[in-house]
């Protein structure tokens, strides 16, 4: 009974988000409390778990898990858009672009774009990253005669992998924190994986999609290209752009600080007081901190704008990002509690599915359903939780297979799909056999990569 609530909730889900177009952050909580309700009545004859046995405790559930969601990653989230918006709006962000470029050649332009895409994906969110890099890949589609496709794969993918699995985004901070793991050691593998999924889902299966396209003669259309770009040199900053080095270091600093303070642990004796600094100082909260004041102290001289406008305006733009996250949450936390969680994992496992299996395709099928990445982590962390903390493989390596299956089959209900076909004016057809399908190898590859991974647990540092 308890799974046929599930496939209701789900269903309801995705009326909300595509037929009624309801706001995500609406259409989660709606779900959540109607979820709670639902499967309250199936235990009117008693049965219901501890903790779930009034209205009451269904309203406390939301509100807890809400909560505790932004609580472990709103900070996070808020400093990682400022830091981006340092590096985007000082210029830093073109540069490292250029640089990536000039260092491979237009002949292995793929590669650059997914590397460039790879590195600008973690500061900054995907529409932006489109915005950037759309009049650019069109003048060297024109120039080489590059699959747009293939270049929209590229980019699509590298930027959706460091957002899946790449702190310090949204998504896999909702995931370390429901699943309760040490992030600076899950950013280490999250990083590497991430690596994988853009290799093989951006560059090779994208020079896969350009070999087809070449062979078909396909064309495509660059006719409003010199317009938008004169727009877009009209908008350009009369200050001068920061080099990509720099650039580069306002992402570093409290990448290195997290991980020094990850690792630190498994260095140095446990009543250290280096330790303790370092623990401080790695700490994901304090070391971005420290990163968007060290970002905001280099690239004041590259900023048209005020630092305080560029911190406002971050602010206001992880507004919603951190809604919907703490929307998922709670959905989640809702499932759990009411014992849904424990229904659809212990089904899985009825099939003999392993864990590292089961946690991707969870995540893949809310993915699909919701058309969210940000919905389908949250969510299916909180499912497999419990079940990955019992299950003897490495809690890191559940994460990333639940990562992994947000990654992919995006379709026309995930407003990136519209992102990715609008910027790069690519049709409904070439959306989805650049990117929809793209993503998806990608996401196969890192659990590919995770299993593997999943047979040196014992003697790979910080897994176990």
């Amino acid at each position: 009974m308890l799974l046929f609530v599930f496939l209701i909730s789900i269903a309801v889900l995705l009326l909300c988000i595509i037929k009624i177009k309801l706001n995500a952050f609406v259409a989660l909580l709606v779900c959540a409390y109607g979820t709670g309700l639902l499967a309250l009545a199936t235990y009117a004859g008693g049965g219901a778990p501890e903790n779930f046995a009034s209205i009451a405790d269904v309203t406390a559930c939301v509100t807890s898990n809400f909560g505790s969601t932004l609580g472990s990653i709103g900070i996070v989230t808020g400093l990682g858009v400022m830091l981006g918006m340092f590096m985007y709006e000082s210029g830093g962000i073109d540069n490292i672009v250029d640089k990536v470029l000039k260092a491979v050649g237009s002949k292995r332009s793929q590669y650059a774009v997914s590397v460039a895409g790879f590195i600008t994906g973690i500061p900054v969110f995907g529409d932006v990253v489109y915005i950037m890099f759309a009049p650019m890949l069109r003048v060297l589609s024109r120039k080489t005669g590059y699959s747009m496709a293939a270049y929209g794969c590229a980019i699509s993918v590298a930027t959706t992998c460091t957002f899946a699995l790449v702190l310090p985004t949204a998504p896999p901070l909702a995931v370390a924190a429901a699943m309760d793991i040490n992030v600076g050691v899950f950013f280490f593998y999250a990083l590497i994986s991430a690596f994988v999924g853009m290799f093989v889902g951006g560059i090779v299966y994208g020079g896969f999609v350009n070999r087809q396209d070449q062979k078909a003669g396909k064309k495509w259309d660059f006719s409003d290209l010199d317009a938008e770009l004169a727009e877009n040199a009209a908008k350009a900053s009369d200050k001068p752009k920061m080099g990509a080095m720099m650039a580069m270091s306002i992402l570093l600093v409290p990448i290195l600080l997290i991980l020094v303070g990850s690792f630190s642990a498994f260095l140095l004796p446990a009543d250290s007081q280096l330790l303790k600094v370092l623990a401080f100082l790695g700490d994901k909260n304090v070391a971005m901190t420290i990163g968007v004041l060290y970002g905001a102290f280099i690239s004041r001289p590259h900023l048209n704008r005020s630092i305080t406008q560029i911190m406002t305006d971050g602010a206001d733009k992880v507004g919603l990002i951190l809604l919907i996250t703490g929307a998922g949450g709670a959905y989640g936390g809702i499932l759990k509690a009411c014992g849904i969680a424990k229904v659809i994992t212990d089904g899985l496992q009825g099939f003999n599915m392993p864990i590292l299996v089961m946690c991707f395709v969870i995540a893949q099928v809310l993915r699909i359903a919701t058309g969210s990445t940000t919905v389908a982590l949250t969510t299916t962390a909180a499912i497999v939780s419990s079940a990955a903390a019992a299950s003897g493989v490495s809690p890191i390596l559940c994460a990333i297979a639940v990562c992994a299956g947000g990654i992919g089959l995006s379709l026309p209900n995930d407003s990136g799909f519209w992102a990715i076909s609008r910027f790069f004016h690519l049709n409904e057809v070439d959306t989805i056999r650049g990117w929809t399908l793209g993503g998806f190898v990608a996401g196969v590859a890192i659990l590919i990569f995770a299993c593997v991974l999943s047979m040196f647990q014992s003697f790979l540092p910080g897994l176990l």
